[in-house]
């Protein structure tokens, strides 16, 4: 049985990740004193849509990395590309703190969407049996 070390571990960080940003957002709501929704707080709503953002994202991510995984295509390269990844993610929830564009929300955008446009590829590939 193919124990999936890091479809694991990918899944790991991004539980943990997403708890990192769930405290982070509940910590804004608690300053602002806001119990529900965003209270039109520009800063809350940032932080709602970089928590959102990355839940959107994370579960093709991981299936893409686990369908890989399971293929026998994965290897060292996937373990780079998931924590690659991660850290894009924890470059973009930094970055939407800015009230302007920041670099690191584009780099964490741009990790996000080269990184899922490059899994569907090699699943693409190894679905054809090219890979």
């Amino acid at each position: 049985m193919e124990l999936l070390p890091v479809t694991l571990c990918a899944g790991a960080a991004a539980a943990i990740l997403t708890i990192w940003m769930m405290a982070r957002t509940g910590k804004l709501r608690n300053q602002s004193k806001i119990l529900h929704g965003d209270g039109g707080n520009p800063a809350l709503i940032r932080r709602m849509r970089a928590q959102l953002n990355f839940v959107e994202s994370a579960p093709f991510i991981l299936l893409l990395i686990a369908v890989i995984e399971l293929s026998g295509k994965g290897g060292q390269w996937l373990a780079y590309v998931a924590a690659l990844y991660i850290l894009g993610r924890v470059a973009h929830a930094l970055g939407m703190d800015a009230e302007e564009v920041s670099k690191l929300r584009m780099a964490g955008v741009m990790i996000t969407m080269l990184t899922l446009l490059g899994l569907a590829i090699v699943a693409v590939l190894i679905a054809a049996k090219i890979m």
